[in-house]
């Protein structure tokens, strides 16, 4: 399953929007999930690849919430 995240996905949570809803998907069993390096808004710069392998990271850490993958990259550009 392939996410590419646009400027956008850096905000408001997309990145877990998209994990739970590659996990839902039937025999996905790699995630590759794009983000860009750091999306600019005005003055504000935020970035989204870095949220997004903290994020990936707490949840593998934790053990918590298992994903069905085999594997998962992250892609930033």
């Amino acid at each position: 399953a392939v996410e590419v995240e646009a400027g956008r996905g850096a905000f408001g949570n997309a990145d877990y929007r998209d994990i739970i809803r590659m996990s839902l998907m039937v025999d996905a069993r790699f995630m590759v999930l794009m983000q860009p390096l750091a999306y600019r808004t005005g003055a504000t710069t935020k970035s989204a690849y870095a949220s997004s392998r903290d994020l990936l990271d707490a949840i593998y850490a934790s053990q918590r919430l298992a994903l069905p993958f085999e594997g998962a990259l992250l892609v930033g550009y």
